[in-house]
């Protein structure tokens, strides 16, 4: 029997920030989407591989955005996951 486990809809995306005391992108036409993960661990590990393959640009950076903490398609209600 396979393990059912609940969908926790996770993002990761990056850029080159303006400055690296803020959130804000240099160009939003350029946010590198790395793609939508079902949980916590797999957007960690992408999170993780795309920060350390830009490692020497000190400007861009990644983020992992908790999707799932925004809305509930069916209800409407949030998550505090």
């Amino acid at each position: 029997m396979s393990e059912t486990h609940e969908q926790l809809l996770h993002i990761v995306i990056g850029g080159e920030l303006r400055e690296l005391s803020t959130y804000e992108f240099e160009d939003l036409s350029r946010i590198d989407f790395v793609g939508a993960f079902p949980n916590y661990k797999a957007a960690y590990d992408a999170w993780k591989g795309a920060a350390q393959r830009t490692v020497d640009n000190a400007r861009m950076r990644y983020f992992i955005l908790h999707a799932h903490r925004l809305f509930d398609p069916e209800t409407g209600e949030t998550h505090e996951h």
